[in-house]
């Protein structure tokens, strides 16, 4: 008889386990079984609890984003003005969590995977509108609408950007570094708004 209370913990177990074999291998690449036996849980109840491996892989992802989402709530919540909620936003998208290694692959293979497959497609759109959505948060009370907007893409090209060169292993930025770019960005483009008045 199964245990009370397992299926959660051995859902996010094989969750936590696809992130580390994606990581591990850079690519969706792996199998159910490999999955499973990282988890240490049968490829039978990996498929009773997920279904066929795509399952899987999309609520991997869907937990990728929750995670991000749980954090980017929090930091906002304790930003006190606009352009902290912009440093909040930042500073999530690089946190220790955010930025592991096997994360940022997952991430990439996922963005890969993305092209042929519309699940997959359609959470990467959820990711970026809820990035923009923050970013704006921050941006469209210290500036119009439409430069706050052009604004916001540019940041999130920045984080998806040094995202890529990590998980290329080009340049490796580390967390703070990542941070300290986009944030040097953002400061030199109000500078340079605030001097055009």
């Amino acid at each position: 008889m199964p245990k009370i209370g397992m299926e959660p913990l051995r859902r996010r177990a094989l969750i936590d386990a696809t992130i580390s074999a994606i990581g591990e291998r850079g690519s969706l690449n792996v199998t159910v079984s490999e999955i499973a036996g990282r988890a240490g849980v049968s490829s039978a109840l990996a498929h009773h609890y997920f279904g066929p491996k795509e399952e899987l892989l999309q609520a991997t992802m869907r937990q990728l984003l929750a995670d991000l989402g749980h954090d980017s709530v929090a930091a906002l919540r304790k930003a006190t003005t606009p352009r902290e909620r912009i440093s909040a936003i930042i500073a999530v998208n690089f946190n220790a969590g955010q930025f592991r290694e096997e994360t940022v692959h997952a991430w990439l293979a996922f963005y890969v995977e993305a092209q042929n497959s519309l699940p997959l497609r359609r959470l990467l759109g959820v990711y970026a509108r809820r990035l923009h959505s923050n970013l704006m948060s921050g941006l469209v009370p210290i500036m119009p609408r439409q430069e706050a907007g052009q604004m916001a893409e540019a940041i999130a090209a920045m984080i998806d950007g040094l995202y890529i060169r990590r998980a290329l292993r080009d340049g490796l930025p580390n967390p703070a570094s990542a941070s300290g770019l986009v944030e040097d960005y953002v400061d030199a483009k109000l500078a340079q708004r605030a001097s055009a008045r």
